[in-house]
This record gives structure tokens, C-alpha cells and sequence, in this order.
């Protein structure tokens, strides 16, 4: 009987062992798993600061234009008012 209680107890601890690896296993699939899904997250959030770092550039940059814009616009208006040729056809249009 000292055999064969002795077989039992090494085929349990057996069964013990190939459950904690499989234990193991899992557990190691699911810190992959979560470092994984980590890198992703850090990754969208650079992304995300670079995005947001561009939006940035481009709203200054637009609000350069516009200012430049305004000013070549009144430029524009000051030559046109400054000039015969706009001033005549303004008076052949009130002729009319």
C-alpha cells in the first residue's frame, strides 16, 4: 500500500504542477496582453501630443496670414484710392 499511496501522491502532485503552469501561463499571456495594450496607449498619447503641438503651429500660422492679409488689404485700398485710374472710373460711374 506504501507503493501505490506513493504513486497517487506523485500523479496529485503532478496534477498540482501542470495546474500552476497552466496558472502560469495564462498569467504571463495576460501581462503581455496588458503591456501591450500599455505601449499602445503611450504610443496614441505621443501621437496625440504631436497632433495637438501641429493644430497649435497652424492656428498661429493662420493668424499671421489673416494680420498680413489686413494689411495688404488696406494697402491695396490706400493705392487704389491714391490712383487716376480707379479715381477716373469712379467718376464716370457717378456720371452716369
Amino acid at each position: 500500500s506504501g507503493i501505490l499511496s506513493s504513486k497517487v501522491e506523485r500523479a496529485h502532485s503532478a496534477m498540482m504542477n501542470a495546474d500552476m503552469d497552466a496558472v502560469e501561463a495564462e498569467n504571463q499571456v495576460e501581462l503581455e496582453e496588458k503591456t501591450r495594450l500599455i505601449n499602445q496607449v503611450l504610443e496614441l498619447q505621443h501621437t496625440l501630443e504631436d497632433l495637438s503641438a501641429r493644430v497649435d503651429a497652424v492656428k498661429e500660422e493662420n493668424l499671421k496670414l489673416k494680420s498680413e492679409n489686413q494689411v495688404l488689404g488696406q494697402y491695396i485700398e490706400n493705392l487704389m484710392s491714391a490712383s487716376s485710374v480707379f479715381q477716373t472710373t469712379d467718376t464716370k460711374s457717378k456720371r452716369k
